[in-house]
């Protein structure tokens, strides 16, 4: 679109140079999906100099991140990153299935747990649900609309609310199982994308190809709507969105969710050529069943 990228400022100030981009295979296409997509079209920004969709993007080389545990900032290296995860290694102390922030970018925060610690490297678990930033209440109501709309077999009750809430009264963060994905138009091509996390301004997203930073996609939600936004930054298979207008995170009720499988794929490094747990349901993430949450929002 003629849009000429910028510096990426976060990752500017972790290290002096920037390494060549990392690429991926893209997988193949089915004609019957790509028929259904629309006629929105995204101008191709530059010219491939090779074929992006071959290689390995999860393979890092000089990359670096920034791990937050417990309010404070670690720089880690970044030495692998996949659709179920990230292998760091930095000077900060974790133990298996704490929680911790990994951060790649501008708003590009992923919630994590540690799976497994060895020789300073730790393999994190990406949480498996989208994440929604926004007010607690704004996101009780728009569970309530997604049960209500995409799971009529789940009763969802009017909130009970006491005339005074007592600090005991308040439950804590209510853990959805819900996925929401979506389509990335760009340079005249399109492709499924998972969002990891939304908000009124932005989105982080998994795009199985390599999107520039600085150039203008379009993101497509159904009936959610088409959001036009920039991308802030792209590592591996993760990107940073911008959108040019607000978002009503509330819409999303009109995009039916897929629901956390019973297994997740394992990332391509984890751990270490050895079996691991990936499931979403495991007891430490506290994560509800769509009947269990349809209840708690009613409660």
């Amino acid at each position: 679109m003629g849009i000429e990228s910028t510096p990426n400022e976060f990752r500017a100030t972790l290290r002096s140079e920037r390494s060549d981009p990392v690429v991926a295979e893209k997988p193949k296409r089915t004609a019957g999906k790509a028929a259904g997509l629309g006629d929105i079209k995204v101008a191709r920004s530059e010219s491939r100099s090779s074929n992006q969709r071959n290689g390995d993007r999860h393979r890092l080389s000089d990359e670096q991140a920034v791990v937050q545990r417990k309010g404070k900032r670690h720089v880690v290296e970044l030495i692998n990153l996949s659709h179920g995860g990230a292998m760091v290694a930095g000077d900060f102390k974790a133990k298996l299935w704490d929680k911790v922030v990994l951060v790649l970018g501008e708003a590009g925060e992923i919630e994590c747990a540690v799976r497994w610690i060895r020789d300073g490297r730790y393999g994190l678990e990406f949480a498996h649900e989208t994440q929604v930033q926004c007010d607690r209440e704004t996101l009780d109501e728009l569970l309530r609309q997604v049960i209500r709309n995409s799971f009529p077999g789940v009763e969802v009750k009017a909130p009970v609310r006491p005339a005074v809430e007592k600090p005991e009264d308040k439950r804590g963060e209510v853990r959805h199982p819900l996925i929401w994905s979506g389509i990335v138009h760009h340079d005249y091509e399109w492709d499924a994308v998972r969002l990891r996390n939304i908000s009124t301004t932005g989105a982080l997203i998994e795009c199985p190809s390599n999107l520039p930073t600085g150039v203008m996609v379009y993101l497509e939600l159904g009936e959610a709507g088409k959001l036009a936004a920039t991308v802030n930054w792209s590592l591996g298979d993760q990107a940073g969105l911008s959108f040019h207008e607000p978002f009503d995170v509330r819409s999303l009720w009109k995009l039916k969710p897929d629901v956390a499988a019973e297994q997740a794929p394992r990332p391509h490094f984890a751990p270490y050529g050895r079996e691991c747990d990936q499931s979403p349901w495991a007891p430490q993430w506290g994560r509800l069943s769509v009947d269990e949450l349809g209840k708690e929002l009613g409660g």
